[in-house]
């Protein structure tokens, strides 16, 4: 029987040293990180996440500034808005709430964020820097499945690590992360032969397809690290993609859906506020 692979509880001891760091910079006069949070329209997840940043910046003691602006607004305004932020001092990261209405360009508009105030790395320069190894703020889903893995205390290094899904949010930077810590990684797809035994062979697996509980034990090597990525709602129930009470039979540890790696994530994007590029 493995362990559950708990997000809430490693959430909140990285909130613990967050806000040690902000006590120390009021105690030193140190300036208190901003972060500046921009919401188009009133996408209901869109406004949950936001509202879920704020409340998470007033526990810690950070400051917040909050863009609300209509569901029609023209391109020029929203990238107005993006530049006045980028250029104002107080502001020391920026995060602009996806997905857009469909009449703006997503990758036109999250480019105009400036790289050094890039907290969730949304443009394409800051993702270019990620894969070429520069200096750059990580993803703050896929920093937050790192930060799980470390958690169990087991090396990355040398281990097989096989990933479900090739988006640019989770699956391809993910795999960037992971190749950094030195695991040979395989990306797989739907269009992927051998998902089975692929799946079978990973020390790490990681599962971001949408597919509710489509990971069954049948996938699982022996003492394998498994990571839930996915989330569907199924009969007012949130799901994964991973079958989570059999896979833990046979892994080592699982995340849960809740709990797992959706609690990280705006606490991966408070740490990438804190620490800066510096």
């Amino acid at each position: 029987m493995g362990i559950k692979l708990d997000g809430k509880e490693l959430s909140k001891k990285i909130q613990e040293e967050i806000k040690q760091i902000i006590k120390f910079k009021n105690t030193n006069g140190e300036k208190v990180p901003c972060l500046a949070n921009i919401l188009v329209g009133r996408d209901d997840a869109s406004a949950y996440y936001m509202n879920s940043q704020n409340k998470l910046c007033n526990k810690l003691g950070i400051k917040v500034k909050s863009v609300y602006l209509e569901k029609d607004v023209e391109e020029e305004k929203l990238i107005k808005v993006i530049e006045d932020l980028n250029k104002d001092n107080k502001v020391d990261g920026i995060i602009l709430q996806l997905p857009l209405p469909k009449h703006l360009d997503e990758a036109k508009i999250t480019s105009f964020i400036s790289h050094e105030k890039d907290i969730d790395a949304l443009s394409t320069l800051s993702l270019g820097k990620l894969y070429k190894g520069e200096k750059c703020f990580i993803p703050c889903t896929p920093k937050g499945i790192i930060e799980l893995i470390k958690s169990t205390g087991v090396k990355i290094e040398g281990k097989h690590a096989v990933i479900i899904g090739r988006s640019n949010i989770v699956g391809k930077p993910v795999s960037q992360l992971l190749l950094n810590e030195n695991a040979t990684v395989t990306i797989c797809h739907s269009k992927t032969n051998n998902l089975k035994e692929i799946c079978c062979n990973a020390d790490i697996l990681i599962v971001a397809i949408g597919k509710p509980r489509f990971i069954t034990k049948e996938y699982i090597k022996p003492g394998a690290i498994v990571i839930d990525v996915g989330t569907t709602v199924i009969e007012g129930t949130l799901v994964g993609d991973v079958c989570f009470d059999e896979v833990l039979e046979k892994a080592s540890f699982v995340t849960p859906v809740p709990g797992g790696v959706g609690a990280m994530t705006t606490t991966m994007l408070m740490k990438n506020l804190c620490e800066g590029l510096s």
